[in-house]
C-alpha cells in the first residue's frame, strides 16, 4: 500500500490518522505541493484532480480522503471509524462534512493562491479569510458535538480524523479557539493517542 502524501495537507493527514488507528502498514511518497508536483502528468494520471492524498491499494488508486477512509473501514473494519448504526453514521458524517465540505475547501492551497494572485489579497487579509471560515464552521461543529471524550464519542472516529488536522490548521493561522471548548478537548484527547501522534505533520515532514 502506497500513500501519495504531503505532510501539511489536511486531507492526507486524515488518511494517515485512519491508517495508524487501524494499524495498516503502508509506504509514503511525498508530493511537494509548493513545487506543484501535484500538477505533474504523472500525478494527474494518478489523480485527475491533482490533489493529495492518493492511495495505491490492491491494484487500484483511491482518492478523496472521505472515500479512502470509507474504503479502509470496509476493508479493515477493526476499529470502525464510521458507525454501522444508521443514526450514528449520519451524525458522524454530518460532523465530518462540516470540516471536509464547508471549512477546508475555502482554506486550501489553491484557494489561497487564487486570493493572492487573482483577488489581490495580502497575507494578512488571506489569514483573516481563513480564520473567518474556520470560526463559522467550528461554531456549528461545537453545537453539534456530544459529550463524549472524542468528537466521535467514547472512541475516536472519522470525525476526529477530520477534526485534528483542522485544529492544526486553525492554530497555524492563529484562529481563536476559546469559544470551542468541546472541540479543544476532543482534539487534546485524540492527540494524546499514539496513532494521532504518529500521523502528525512534524513526524512525517520530508
Amino acid at each position: 500500500m502506497l500513500l501519495y502524501d504531503y505532510f501539511r495537507s489536511s486531507a492526507a493527514y486524515r488518511v494517515r490518522i485512519a491508517l495508524a488507528l487501524k494499524g495498516v502498514a503502508y509506504a509514503r511518497r511525498h508530493v511537494m505541493l509548493l513545487e506543484d508536483q501535484q500538477r505533474s502528468p504523472e500525478h494527474l494520471a494518478r489523480n485527475p484532480q491533482g490533489f493529495v492524498p492518493a492511495l495505491e491499494a490492491e491494484g487500484r488508486v483511491l482518492t478523496q480522503s472521505l472515500a479512502i477512509i470509507d474504503w479502509l473501514d470496509a476493508r479493515y473494519p477493526d476499529p470502525r471509524l464510521i458507525p454501522a448504526d444508521p443514526d450514528a453514521r449520519a451524525e458522524a458524517l454530518a460532523q465530518t462534512m462540516v470540516i471536509g465540505a464547508d471549512i477546508h475547501p475555502l482554506n486550501n492551497l489553491r484557494v489561497m493562491r487564487w486570493l493572492k494572485n487573482e483577488g489581490g489579497l495580502d497575507e494578512a487579509r488571506r489569514d483573516a479569510w481563513t480564520r473567518h471560515w474556520i470560526a463559522q464552521g467550528f461554531a456549528a461543529l461545537e453545537a453539534m458535538a456530544g459529550n463524549g471524550l472524542y468528537l466521535g464519542g467514547d472512541a475516536p472516529g472519522i470525525a476526529d480524523c477530520f477534526l485534528v488536522p483542522q485544529m492544526f490548521n486553525a492554530r497555524r493561522f492563529g484562529a481563536p479557539l476559546d469559544a470551542f471548548p468541546k472541540l479543544v478537548a476532543a482534539d487534546a484527547a485524540a492527540c494524546a493517542l499514539p496513532a494521532f501522534a504518529e500521523a502528525h505533520p512534524n513526524r512525517v515532514a520530508p
